[in-house]
């Protein structure tokens, strides 16, 4: 049993770094990326329609501290806003591998303020995007990116 697990974690361990970063940027992307879809009709991003609205007024309370306490971060149209706009850019810049490290510390600043103000019972989910965002901000994204090719230059 023993050289089994010896066996996984030599293999493990020789997964290249790119691999890891690729599959981080694939599965956090497309996270943010598809909960911005559902924030728009069409393409239009900077439109904020009233389905979205009614969610940043009533059901996401991004105005609300811990669901007691008022604290008015900015008007819910605004929010809207600016979260449908970053769910639409920071994921492709992310896939793509472009501005990689900007990128994730945005996903991590939206994740930190979903944590806090919208469903703070979810800090497990929110506790993996973080590792994952932090793990890109740290290493990079890898060799399969545009970031790579512009520093090559």
């Amino acid at each position: 049993m023993r050289r089994l697990a010896d066996g996984l974690i030599s293999l493990i361990s020789r997964t290249p770094q790119w691999l890891v970063g690729l599959i981080g940027r694939l599965a956090i992307g497309l996270t943010f990326w598809t909960s911005g879809r559902t924030k728009v009709d069409g393409w239009n991003i900077f439109h904020v329609n009233d389905k979205t609205l009614f969610l940043f007024t009533e059901e996401y309370k991004l105005f609300r501290l811990f669901g007691k306490y008022e604290l008015c971060i900015a008007p819910p149209k605004l929010m809207a806003l600016a979260a449908q706009v970053a769910e639409h850019v920071l994921p492709v810049l992310l896939i793509v591998g472009l501005a990689t490290r900007f990128s994730a510390l945005g996903l991590l600043g939206m994740t930190l303020v979903i944590q806090v103000f919208v469903y703070p019972n979810a800090y497990v989910l929110h506790g993996t995007w973080a590792a994952v965002l932090l793990m890109l901000i740290k290493y990079g994204p890898g060799a399969i990116s545009v970031d790579r090719l512009i520093s090559r230059r």
